[in-house]
């Protein structure tokens, strides 16, 4: 495509890339407004209504409770058979899955949700491991959420100081050489012999802020920076993770030498500064906001962001002294997210496949189960990607031929609504072809899908919308955002 993009393509695109999909009507909404008009009313989400999505969420118990009281109400195995009435901590996650479903299709907030997505992934947590099966609720409520269109310096030591990533990271077990020999001698006075988990350093967390979380695998550190990093978040730990799971730096823990992170010198005596003091270098290094500005651009416009785009976000990422709503504005606002080459260029992940099918149908669901069965076979599992890194976001991640045939047998369930507790409404696929493809896929078809769809075999009346409505679901047009 070489043109530029039509106001309905422009907006379509602008929907895509901004939202979850837009619903019916939403693309003549924003016609009448103009795009920077509901710009500006995403960048604040907070003005936004939003007591639809709030009642869906109301039955959601385990959004609000704390860590600790989720560790009374869902105890670990070995305490359960103690309390009356112990569910399972496996439901703690499923509640965490279901509200990011629902929050992706119904929240007005569109923006500040794909947003949420995007540093949730970026600073991601295994929800299975260990006390995090407790303690991500918060991570997600109090960690990520309240700061996904902040500051950076905010979000990134919002991070280093959660209990969720620091027991993820296995950070609340580093501690100085000199304390870890000080507890194994204590232990060993006791006649303890089971093998000490804060034997010393570790350098997991650190490795993983420099690498994945700030300045990038090029970006410019080395073996030794990891190793003082690491000394200078030593103490940073938790306090009673499997009780209470709150942070607490323990200065009993803490390396107090001198250190040099980066080329800058952290005197020696001090405690939890030392940590703040690489919280703040981190967060306005040069190679933070270049590695941030890719990130950003991956998500929002092409797997493969060209330098000009990343200079420019990389600056404005500077300029703001990394203010996030600042950051964003200037991306969308930039002539390259509109650019003819990146229309339909994202694969979408399989989050964004249900969630825009739902949105683009008028969906209605009363049992998220088995909507998130169709994200795990299709390759993302809410919450549970192993790695740091997270889950991918480029298109060869996600479209191998099982997840290919799993994303057609969902277009096929959902729109002849035969997914359990999902109705679709069936009103908005009983119009002709045109009618349709203007729902599911406003922008335009190729002449290859065109024909295709004109060649459907229609075995009745009532089947053809619903046929006709998968068909296009399954279709790249579809696929693509």
């Amino acid at each position: 495509m070489s043109k530029a993009l039509g106001n309905r393509q422009a907006i379509t695109h602008f929907l895509n890339r901004v939202t979850y999909g837009p619903r019916p009507g939403d693309v003549e909404r924003v016609q009448k407004i103009g795009l920077q008009r509901y710009l500006d009313q995403q960048l604040k989400p907070e003005t936004i209504p939003d007591r639809r999505l709030e009642k869906r969420l109301a039955g959601l118990k385990t959004l609000s409770l704390s860590s600790s009281e989720l560790l009374e109400r869902f105890p670990p195995k070995g305490r359960r058979k103690m309390i009356s009435g112990g569910r399972r901590p496996r439901h703690i996650i499923f509640e965490l899955q279901a509200a990011k479903l629902l929050r992706a299709v119904y929240s007005n907030r569109q923006l500040y949700e794909v947003m949420a997505d995007f540093w949730m992934n970026h600073f991601n947590v295994f929800a299975f491991k260990g006390a995090d099966k407790w303690l991500i609720t918060a991570y997600e409520q109090e960690t990520i959420r309240p700061h996904s269109l902040g500051r950076f310096h905010d979000l990134l030591l919002a991070t280093a100081q959660s209990p969720a990533m620091l027991f993820y990271l296995d950070n609340w077990l580093s501690v100085s050489v000199k304390a870890g020999r000080q507890i194994q001698r204590r232990r060993s006075r006791r006649g303890i012999t089971k093998p000490n988990p804060r034997r010393g350093l570790n350098e997991n967390y650190a490795r993983e802020i420099l690498e994945l979380h700030t300045l990038g695998v090029d970006g410019g550190f080395t073996q030794r920076d990891v190793e003082e990093v690491a000394r200078c978040f030593t103490g940073w730990t938790i306090w009673k993770p499997w009780r209470e799971g709150k942070f607490h730096f323990d200065p009993r823990l803490h390396d107090r030498g001198e250190k040099h992170v980066l080329g800058v010198r952290i005197p020696p005596g001090r405690g939890i500064e030392d940590g703040m003091q690489v919280i703040d270098l981190l967060a306005r290094h040069p190679s933070t906001a270049r590695f941030i500005a890719t990130k950003l651009l991956r998500r929002f416009v092409s797997d493969d962001p060209s330098p000009p785009m990343i200079s420019k976000i990389a600056n404005a990422f500077q300029g703001s002294g990394g203010d996030i709503r600042s950051v964003v504005r200037t991306l969308v606002e930039s002539p390259g997210f509109l650019a003819p080459t990146t229309y339909r260029a994202k694969v979408k992940k399989p989050l964004e496949l249900v969630s825009s099918a739902l949105r683009a149908l008028g969906a209605e669901t009363d049992q998220v189960r088995p909507l998130l069965r169709f994200l795990m076979r299709m390759g993302e599992p809410l919450f549970l990607a192993r790695p740091p890194t997270g889950y991918p976001d480029v298109g060869t991640s996600w479209i191998g031929s099982d997840a290919l045939l799993t994303r057609i047998n969902f277009a096929i369930g959902l729109t002849a609504n035969r997914i359990p507790g999902t109705r679709v409404n069936t009103a908005l696929i009983r119009g002709g072809a045109k009618e349709i493809i203007r729902l599911i896929v406003p922008g335009e078809i190729s002449q290859t899908t065109s024909e295709a769809l004109a060649g459907l075999h229609h075995p009745g009346r009532a089947r053809r919308g619903p046929r006709q409505a998968a068909f296009l679901m399954a279709s790249p047009e579809f696929q693509r955002r």
